[in-house]
């Protein structure tokens, strides 16, 4: 099958599948939005989904957010891992929305990444989900799927960003990267993973 071929079967199948793909991460603001997906770095959603009530109970604007110490926020978040790292980069870049943006989350790629614990995939998140702005976030779902289904090379996510994007029309790329997650948790994991009842991977294996 030629990859345009692949490409739109991916398409097409993602779609019948998941034609509404809801955001997983539960927020109410970019601000909000941010903060859950710095936290989901190397958690699950699930695990963040349960935390963040907690957190925005006590600070959900970066006013607030610095009125709490960081041992505070360490604390709270801590079963979502890594908690020194993220506690520390949670306090300092709302420390910097306040005194850059006026508390506001900045629209912007560079602006978002020069941020403590703000890498390009949690931009491109909160560029897609929180401003509707085209990106194509690029997660180890993602990363796995372009390579097992041959639409990317999969040497790493950089490659397979732009490969996607290459593939795919600029207005999908926001809903395409939700449906590809939910479809990689749901029939496409990297361990126990069967072919015959994928739907994507037992037609592009042949």
């Amino acid at each position: 099958m030629l990859l345009k071929q692949r490409a739109q079967f991916v398409k097409k199948t993602l779609q019948e599948l998941f034609p509404h793909p809801e955001i997983p991460l539960q927020h109410s603001d970019p601000y909000t939005l941010l903060i859950a997906v710095l936290l989901s770095a190397r958690c699950t959603d699930a695990r963040v989904n349960l935390i963040t009530p907690l957190l925005f109970a006590k600070a959900s604007t970066p006013e607030e957010m610095v009125q709490l110490t960081i041992a505070e926020i360490i604390a709270i978040i801590r079963p979502c891992g890594l908690s020194p790292t993220k506690g520390k980069a949670i306090w300092t870049l709302s420390e910097i929305l306040i005194q850059k943006y006026k508390g506001k989350v900045p629209k912007s790629f560079k602006a978002l990444e020069a941020l403590p614990g703000v890498g390009h995939k949690t931009a491109s998140i909160v560029m897609c989900q929180a401003f509707n702005h085209p990106a194509f976030p690029i997660d180890t779902h993602i990363h796995r799927c372009g390579k097992r289904w041959g639409l990317s090379s999969g040497r790493n996510v950089v490659q397979t960003e732009k490969d996607l994007k290459r593939l795919f029309p600029r207005s999908l790329w926001n809903k395409l990267h939700l449906q590809m997650i939910y479809f990689a948790r749901k029939f496409c994991p990297a361990r126990a993973h069967k072919i015959d009842r994928c739907p994507i991977c037992k037609h592009l294996s042949d």
